[in-house]
């Protein structure tokens, strides 16, 4: 009998014996519990789901995602609280982890919401022989959530914010003192050209998911890439390895029904039409699938390019910029009429500013502690106002005056006593750092001469 296909998938009406025959019981068992760990994880863990809102969460209530990704909560507390004797566990949205306990505990309870679904299913459907038509419209769910997700990955990288140009008050923090993520943040950050070709790569692996006749390359793409983000994130401690390791897991359960074929093709053999299921039996069908993944595309990447747009204007090199901007060496400290010399051990005296964004400035110890405080600016009059990060009693109020354009005189209180600081501009641009580029030409690696 001939295998006749339609784009990657073998049509329904016209099975190889191989494909039409019945399914192992351990393969029918396995994929009973695939389908239901994967498609409960989709559903209730934050972020999968969340690329479908697309340009639509600039108008959501802030609190509306949270609402959504806190629907199973109840079940997560009552697990942190009896099982793991964790009382109180919550999710933050905001937190900037995807580590929490509270993820942790929620991928618990999937996990063993799956193992019941999947023994009660083996019961009830105990005679059914196989599940390609289930399987096609799984495949084609977990295809969607994957593309949504590497999208969302990429687009973060491909305008370069998710891993920004070090700030100028990481210029000036001693290396020691940065975190394993910090070092890949800035790693990466420093080449915005290397992380934009991250950022491609993942947006090319999405939408080859969802084009037609591309979802085998584009889970190939979504592996590779994905288990880089996943080695990254455990070696370098970023708290996104829950995530990154499901998205790893999603890339190799979509490839599962291709294995044989592409292990044959990368020994060097003929491959063949690819088996993957389809729950489309008609041409019409088929058709229709496709036009509508690719509109799909288009909404995913509509929203992903309209969030990084309005990112690259907040965050990006364009952002606005504090009226001092700059990193400013502290050259004289006084305080009630007496000079303060620079001593190592003084904790009260300054030795740098730094400027950077407008509401936020940093003051570095002589220790090299930093400390943020929140600043108000009268332009007017030339004041400076110093808080806590609290927002609470001011920290300091200062007038500042520039003689010359790399000169900045503060004259007034800070905590209660009279001071007056003279500073110096860094010329930031001349520190190696921001000195990059390619040199085709090199006699000596970079710093040595």
């Amino acid at each position: 009998m001939s295998v006749r296909t339609v784009g990657t998938a073998t049509d329904f009406d016209d099975l190889s014996p191989e494909q039409n025959r019945e399914w192992r019981p351990a393969l029918r068992i396995l994929f009973r519990f695939v389908i239901a760990y994967f498609t409960l994880f989709c559903v209730f863990y934050p972020q999968p789901l969340f690329a479908f809102f697309g340009i639509l969460q600039k108008w959501l209530p802030d609190d509306l995602l949270q609402k959504y990704a806190d629907l199973p909560g109840p079940l997560v507390r009552w697990t942190g609280r009896t099982v793991f004797d964790h009382p109180g566990v919550h999710l933050n949205l905001d937190s900037g982890s995807g580590d929490q306990l509270y993820l942790w505990i929620e991928v618990f309870c999937i996990l063993i919401a799956a193992v019941l679904v999947t023994a009660v299913w083996s019961v009830l459907d105990r005679r059914r022989a196989e599940y390609r038509t289930a399987a096609g419209w799984f495949l084609l769910f977990f295809r969607v959530m994957l593309a949504g997700q590497m999208l969302n990955y990429g687009f973060a990288k491909a305008i370069p914010l998710q891993m920004p140009v070090p700030g100028l008050a990481t210029l000036v923090q001693p290396y020691g003192e940065f975190s394993h993520m910090a070092v890949l943040w800035n790693q990466v950050g420093v080449s915005p050209v290397y992380e934009s070709l991250l950022g491609l790569a993942e947006i090319t692996g999405g939408l080859l998911l969802l084009l037609p006749r591309t979802q085998v390359a584009g889970a190939l793409l979504s592996l590779v890439s994905m288990a880089q983000v996943w080695v990254l994130n455990m070696t370098f401690d970023v708290p996104v390895k829950l995530l990154a390791f499901h998205l790893l897991l999603l890339s190799m359960v979509l490839l599962a029904p291709d294995a044989r074929r592409l292990t044959t093709a990368l020994l060097g053999g003929a491959a063949g039409p690819s088996t993957v299921p389809t729950p489309f039996r008609t041409r019409r069908s088929r058709r229709i699938s496709d036009i509508a993944l690719v509109v799909l595309a288009l909404w995913f990447v509509l929203g992903q390019a309209v969030g990084a747009w309005d990112g690259w204007h907040k965050y990006g090199p364009g952002r606005p910029q504090s009226e001092l901007y700059g990193i400013w060496n502290v050259t004289e400290f006084t305080r009630d009429g007496q000079s303060v010399p620079p001593l190592l051990t003084d904790e009260t005296r300054w030795r740098r500013m730094v400027f950077d964004d407008p509401g936020v400035a940093i003051y570095q110890r002589m220790d090299d502690g930093m400390v943020p405080v929140l600043t108000e600016f009268d332009s007017g009059a030339h004041r400076l106002t110093l808080r806590a990060p609290s927002g609470s009693e001011a920290l300091a109020s200062l007038t500042y005056e520039r003689p010359a354009s790399d000169r900045l005189t503060l004259t007034g209180e800070l905590e209660g006593h009279p001071v007056t600081l003279a500073l110096t501009l860094v010329d930031s641009d001349r520190m190696p750092i921001r000195q990059g580029g390619l040199h085709l030409v090199q006699d000596y690696a970079n710093g040595v001469k």
